[in-house]
């Protein structure tokens, strides 16, 4: 406890008044400080700001300071403060040529020139809220390594889950997205197992909810996981994709997902129609709260490669070019946009993502919902490579790819980087 003594108050007793401080922390006895009048001296209430003085051990009062008018009184009578002085100029390397400034009323390069005005300038930011993390999962109880994607697992879907689901948290990644991996015995022509409500994704949807209620879950709807073909539909004998009859099954995986707890469901066969039926199926089951992310410009990309090994999902004859956009368009991407906004998509979604950054630019754009990125796996394992051979910096090569998704106008970014770019923005090392 500390006595404190008011020696500037101009009471009508002309008696200092004497108070007692106490508190937890030491008072700063340079600042000004405000005085609430004791109730032993009637005067009208208003606000007195006063100055304190230290009251020592042995009554004696000790100034801390001078006034603020004190203080403009000698620099007005020339006794000017001390400070350091002006820098010199500095020194240019021997050799550097004379020359006359050139002309130039603006200068870019100013506002560059400190770290502090480069981020009081940054147009664009990049937070862990911004990224979405992939996970794969099967029945087993070990995490198996995925050989093309170094530091991805197939995770256990009861402990390996929970864990880096608890990692991603600690550095605020709160969005995941589950791909499974699906046993071959489960698999048919028509992916039935993509709608049972015990499957993998609907029973690991329940243990992260009852673990971490407010996780927000995406889920993949298509049928590739599940089907013997590994096509996104059911595949007709002459090997066409048949849309209709696929959507169907579509909105049965979806509803089953939003009944285990999916808060995001997201169609990314690419078959025409999916959005509105799978909105409607939602609707119409009482899941009106759960969103639609569509992967509105998927298209029939090379950088898929690794992912489709982590899930054992290639196609088992063919390709998706019937399906999946042809990566030399980029005006049909308005048509997909119209089309997923007019049946009622949430989110729009571009896949693959660093190489298709103008059209990720042309939905930002073109429509006022939120866009998405899907930093494919060829992306990841490119930068993962090229870290391991020491071409690259492979965590500012990942932070940069990361920032421009953002920069061309992503909202959200799924990532596998997701839980790294989580611990660099935490300020951890890896």
């Amino acid at each position: 406890m500390a006595s404190m003594m008011l020696n500037s108050v101009n009471f009508s007793t002309g008696k200092a008044v004497k108070f007692e401080y106490v508190g937890l922390k030491p008072l700063k006895l340079h600042q000004n400080i405000l005085c609430v009048r004791p109730h032993s001296i009637k005067i009208a209430p208003r606000m007195l700001t006063i100055r304190a003085s230290e009251i020592r051990d042995d009554g004696t009062i000790k100034k801390m300071g001078m006034s603020d008018e004190e203080c403009e009184a000698a620099v007005v009578a020339g006794n000017i403060p001390e400070a350091p002085p002006v820098p010199p100029k500095p020194a240019a390397p021997a050799g550097t040529p004379v020359v006359t400034s050139l002309p130039l009323s603006r200068r870019p390069r100013r506002n560059r020139r400190s770290p502090a005005l480069r981020a009081a300038f940054q147009e664009t930011t990049l937070s862990p809220a911004n990224l979405v993390y992939p996970l794969f999962i099967h029945e087993g109880v070990e995490d198996t390594p995925i050989g093309a994607m170094p530091g991805c697992y197939r995770l256990g879907w009861r402990h390996g889950l929970v864990e880096e689901v608890a990692k991603a948290r600690d550095v605020g990644v709160n969005s995941i997205v589950l791909f499974p991996k699906v046993p071959d015995a489960l698999k048919n022509s028509t992916g039935d197992e993509a709608y049972n409500e015990n499957g993998l994704v609907p029973r690991s949807i329940r243990l992260l909810k009852d673990k971490y209620p407010d996780l927000v879950i995406y889920t993949d709807v298509a049928l590739d996981p599940y089907s013997s073909d590994g096509h996104d539909g059911i595949v007709r004998e002459d090997g066409v994709i048949m849309n209709d009859e696929t959507v169907h099954q579509l909105c049965k995986q979806a509803v089953a997902q939003a009944r285990a707890g999916a808060d995001v469901v997201s169609p990314s066969d690419m078959m025409d129609g999916r959005v509105g039926a799978i909105r409607a199926a939602l609707d119409a089951e009482g899941f009106q709260h759960v969103s639609i992310m569509s992967y509105t410009a998927k298209y029939a990309s090379s950088f898929y490669g690794p992912f489709r090994e982590a899930l054992d999902s290639n196609p088992r004859f063919g390709d998706k070019k019937t399906y999946q956009m042809n990566h030399a368009n980029y005006r049909e991407a308005l048509i997909e946009i119209r089309e997923d906004e007019s049946e009622g998509a949430d989110i729009l979604l571009v896949k693959p993502g660093l190489p298709y950054l103008d059209i990720i630019r042309l939905l930002r754009d073109n429509s006022p919902l939120p866009i998405a990125a899907y930093q494919v796996s060829g992306e990841y394992s490119m930068i993962k490579a090229g870290g391991v051979l020491k071409m690259i910096d492979e965590e500012k090569v990942m932070m940069e790819s990361l920032m421009c998704f953002r920069r061309a106008g992503a909202d959200i970014i799924l990532t596998y980087f997701a839980l790294q770019a989580g611990r660099c923005l935490a300020g951890e090392k890896r």
